[in-house]
């Protein structure tokens, strides 16, 4: 293969509003401030979708949970990263940092996975408005109030397909 004939691959971010617009509606009353959606993200690269939940990260066909499509595509732009390579770092993480039991809604997310991923893929990370979402719900006297139960809650889309995930 010559040197300037690189193959590159196109990224993409899928971000699903989980509170399906309750949050838009509800969270002045509840928050004392706008939210826009309860913000659930995926990478979408080789044709599938890529996730992190409560059971690890995961993978299906673009679209493919329960959560359908997506309520906004955003293209975070193109990778020279071959699926292989992909793969093997996919396990990695899997392995250790984004282990199943690792995942934590307001720490260490679906969006913390997203954006990593988007990072080592493009250098870009996903949109702020994203993963600033947990502070700015933990910045209110409610969010604070609900933390020990949002703590416990581990969101797993079903619909995919675990990589190197473990159930604890």
């Amino acid at each position: 293969m010559d040197k300037n004939d690189t193959t590159t691959y196109s990224v993409q971010l899928y971000i699903y509003d989980l509170s399906r617009g309750m949050a838009r509606n509800l969270s002045p009353i509840m928050l004392g401030k706008q939210l826009d959606g309860i913000w659930h993200s995926a990478i979408v690269v080789y044709g599938d979708e890529f996730y992190f939940g409560g059971v690890g990260i995961s993978s299906c066909s673009p679209g493919g949970t329960m959560l359908g499509s997506p309520d906004t595509v955003v293209e975070l732009g193109n990778t020279e990263v071959t699926e292989e390579i992909f793969m093997d770092y996919l396990s990695s993480l899997g392995e250790n940092t984004y282990r199943g039991d690792k995942y934590r809604l307001f720490e260490h997310n679906c969006n913390t996975f997203t954006n990593e991923v988007a990072q080592f893929l493009t250098g870009r990370k996903i949109p702020s408005y994203i993963t600033d979402l947990p502070s700015e719900v933990l910045s209110t006297p409610f969010g604070q109030i609900l933390r020990p139960i949002l703590d416990s809650i581990h969101i797993a889309p079903p619909g995919g397909n675990v990589i190197n995930g473990r159930h604890s």
